[in-house]
């Protein structure tokens, strides 16, 4: 990961630090620019096993991409939506940086970038699909609830809100401990230093969201996705969670 984060292209231990003291939204501002090129941007492994899942469950229409960044979740929803696809995110300086990306790709659907708080959408029930790619680290446990009712308030009746979930790491792997220390010393920061920079790797688990989300009135159902294997236990490595807004 540290080799891939300390390119040349890519941000320098200085630009981080300076992101890391600095709010959540002006931390991606800062970060915007180069932040395609660190490991916090959604692989294309992932975004391609996303549209494999995704397609069999449409057709959709609009879709909308939650906390977007620079747009990966976009690319997913230009493969699988017809019409129209949005991007909502708090830093408009990831949004100017999606945009430029989003110029270089020609063709439909339409493409719209919003800044907006992912707590207080500004539209109606108006898409089919919301997804969104590494972004609940952002989002305390107890922002939860908030969260997913805005989603199912702007999705239509059928609509569909998916998004990839990795098993955790058991305490053998080195990874389980990468992402202890990481969440362990942003809860030092965040005692130590205003403003707070919410992102926490671990909290985020399968069993509280399925709850938060049957909670905001969704189904939920599990797609294995087959591209990442299973786990010893016969578990998959990663899972899409798919959970739907009920007709009416």
């Amino acid at each position: 990961m540290l080799a891939v984060m300390f390119t040349s292209e890519g941000p320098t231990l200085r630009e981080l630090a300076v992101q890391a003291l600095s709010s959540v939204e002006r931390g991606y501002d800062l970060l915007a620019p180069k932040f395609d090129h660190t490991p916090f941007r959604t692989p294309d492994s992932v975004l391609d096993a996303m549209t494999r899942a995704l397609r069999p469950l449409g057709p959709f229409e609009r879709g909308l991409d939650l906390c977007c960044g620079t747009g990966a979740g976009m690319d997913v929803l230009r493969r699988v939506c017809a019409e129209r696809a949005v991007g909502v995110d708090l830093s408009a300086g990831m949004l100017a940086e999606g945009r430029k990306r989003a110029g270089r790709v020609p063709g439909p659907p339409g493409v719209h970038w919003v800044r907006a708080d992912a707590r207080a959408l500004p539209f109606g029930p108006a898409f089919d699909l919301v997804v969104s790619l590494g972004a609940f680290g952002h989002f305390l446990p107890g922002e939860w609830p908030v969260l997913f009712s805005q989603v199912h308030r702007v999705l239509r009746p059928g609509g569909r809100f998916a998004f990839p979930l990795v098993a955790p790491s058991p305490p053998s792997s080195p990874l389980y401990w990468v992402l202890l220390a990481f969440d362990t010393a942003m809860h030092v920061r965040n005692l130590l230093w205003r403003p707070p920079f919410v992102m926490y790797y671990r909290p985020f688990r399968l069993s509280g969201a399925r709850e938060e989300l049957l909670r905001a009135g969704f189904t939920v159902e599990l797609h294995a996705l087959p591209e990442f294997g299973r786990r010893p236990d016969g578990s998959p490595r990663c899972r899409m969670v798919v959970a739907t807004r009920p007709e009416e």
